[in-house]
């Protein structure tokens, strides 16, 4: 489970700060669960969530960087030689159109 999976799931009450499940709260109001009748938290800015410090930031940007399947040196290699051909194709396809419906243009109105 990502970080902005944890956070939706504890916006919506399903889930504490530390990661277990939340216990069923009356609700506030008549409304029920993340209802929009829902009080919200004063003192946690102005949309009610508690903001990450920067340390902790720092920390989630590397646990997720870890997750990440980076490519190996030949994937690479391959991959960037995939791009740049298809690269060349495309701009030789768009100068040969343009360069031809040039010609066919002057043809046209130069008659």
């Amino acid at each position: 489970m990502n970080r902005e999976t944890k956070r939706m799931m504890q916006r919506q009450g399903q889930m504490e700060a530390d990661g277990s499940p939340a216990t069923r709260r009356a609700p506030a109001g008549g409304q029920g669960p993340g209802g929009r009748g829902a009080a919200r938290t004063p003192g946690k800015g102005p949309s009610g969530r508690k903001r990450t410090s920067p340390v902790q930031f720092t920390r989630e940007i590397r646990d997720e960087m870890r997750q990440v399947a980076w490519p190996s040196r030949a994937e690479l290699i391959n991959y960037t030689s995939v791009v740049l051909t298809t690269l060349f194709i495309m701009i030789g396809l768009i100068f040969v159109l343009n360069l031809g419906f040039g010609r066919l243009i002057t043809l046209l109105f130069n008659k």
